[in-house]
């Protein structure tokens, strides 16, 4: 017999020995059999079978089992103290975060855009000092971010869920059975820190930063320097045709020598065009006795005075001559010092209308950011076929609105002609109703697709 056919002999025999092994010989137990059984050159080893039976040895520890791959274990449980997000949910809270940080990037740039406008025209007109321009736009960037969070939250959501109605990201998550009421879950995990943040903007950082800015605009307004003078230069007089020049000024920029003015105004009785020169050798600046009005005080020095082109011209020598600078940045009006008043000296006054209306107004920021985010959800719902931004231009006139709602409540609130219980819950509660009866819709138009599409 050839070796190929002793093989095949002893497979067979192999294959019977174990079968009757398999379904039991008395007094072999199977786990004590060894594996495998060979076959080398056609020579059956017969299989060793330690029984303590025959031979009175134990028999050898059972073999730990097996473990699994890693990529195949089942996870233990978390904790239920400690859920753990979703997949889904993950992807929608970081598609909502990057929109909303995208949408107050580009608000922020055009917030800044006008602040920065409206600090240069002042600084030319020497209401505040040219040193000021970047401290006074960060600090008035705090309290722009009350204005445009709340619109970057409605933005930054429409922006999200928008683009997963156009690229069918959201059908696809829907047929999984993901509906609007589980988009709420990753939306208000977005929504509750982003409105704690605002508040905490709105009721202490941003009158911080209010207060810090008067504090350096009154403390500027005592220099002349806040009028942009240099010593040894001529300056174009602010708001006014003419140049104004100082040989020598004091580090303090309160007093100053050798100044020469020349303005040009036109008369408005004969239309002409007449010229005013003041010289003097020193003076000082002063302000009035409410602190607001300033004032330089020319001492020893002549003015001439005429028209142009003709010889009428009038020379006066004064001891003193008081010349009003042009008005700077009011600090101390009624709203600008409730604006920068503490939140909790406003809470201690809260019976005066100014009072409440500014503490309603700060309350405002971070609930309208909350009630724009839900009502951005089904805003958000669109066709992959509608135009891109037609459901932004709708929210961006529902925000507009919403806005010029609590700008009408704050005023109403300040003239007292509001309820005062109320505040400006009469415009925050009926948006709050309208989102949450647009999100019921939308979830009652999805159980009717399905009963329809399951009939």
């Amino acid at each position: 017999m050839t070796r190929q056919g002793v093989a095949a002999v002893s497979g067979a025999v192999l294959l019977s020995w174990n079968v009757r092994l398999m379904y039991g010989i008395p007094g072999v137990p199977i786990r004590w059999v060894r594996w495998p059984t060979r076959v080398h050159w056609g020579v059956l080893e017969q299989p060793r079978i330690d029984s303590a039976r025959h031979h009175g040895i134990p028999p050898p520890a059972r073999p730990a089992p097996r473990m699994k791959p890693v990529i195949l274990r089942q996870s233990p449980p978390a904790p239920r103290a400690q859920p753990r997000l979703r997949i889904v949910d993950r992807y929608l809270l970081r598609e909502i975060t990057a929109g909303f940080l995208a949408a107050t990037l580009i608000l922020l740039l055009v917030m800044l855009g006008g602040t920065l406008a409206d600090l240069l025209t002042k600084i030319a007109r020497g209401r505040i000092p040219a040193e000021l321009l970047f401290t006074l736009l960060g600090l008035r960037t705090a309290a722009a971010l009350t204005i445009i969070m709340p619109l970057a939250v409605l933005v930054g959501v429409m922006f999200a869920f928008g683009r997963l109605w156009r690229e069918s990201e959201m059908a696809v998550l829907q047929s999984a059975g993901l509906g609007a009421g589980a988009l709420l879950r990753p939306l208000a995990m977005f929504l509750l820190p982003a409105s704690l943040l605002l508040g905490l903007v709105s009721f202490w950082i941003a009158p911080a930063s209010d207060r810090l800015g008067q504090r350096l605009l009154t403390e500027a307004n005592r220099s002349l320097i806040v009028a942009g003078l240099e010593p040894g230069r001529f300056v174009e007089l602010p708001g006014r045709d003419g140049v104004i020049y100082v040989g020598e000024m004091s580090g303090d920029g309160t007093r100053f020598r050798r100044m020469f003015i020349e303005s040009e105004r036109v008369d408005a009785e004969t239309g002409e065009t007449r010229i005013d020169v003041v010289t003097a050798t020193h003076g000082f600046l002063y302000h009035d006795a409410d602190g607001e009005g300033r004032y330089i005080a020319l001492e020893d020095g002549f003015r001439v005075e005429g028209r142009l082109g003709h010889d009428d011209f009038r020379l006066m020598r004064f001891a003193r001559n008081d010349i009003r600078l042009p008005d700077s940045v009011g600090t101390g009006s009624e709203s600008a010092l409730r604006r920068a008043a503490p939140s909790s000296d406003l809470l201690a006054a809260e019976q005066e209308p100014g009072v409440r209306a500014e503490l309603h107004w700060r309350l405002a920021a971070p609930v309208s950011a909350f009630v724009l985010g839900l009502l951005a959800l089904p805003l958000a719902r669109s066709s992959p076929r509608e135009p891109r931004f037609a459901r932004l231009l709708l929210a961006l006139l529902a925000w507009l609105v919403y806005y010029n709602l609590l700008l009408i409540g704050r005023a109403w609130l300040g003239q007292d002609q509001a309820w005062g219980w109320l505040g400006l819950w009469w415009v925050h509660l009926p948006a709050l109703a309208l989102a949450a009866w647009m999100i019921r819709g939308s979830q009652r138009l999805r159980r009717r697709r399905v009963r329809a599409g399951s009939a």
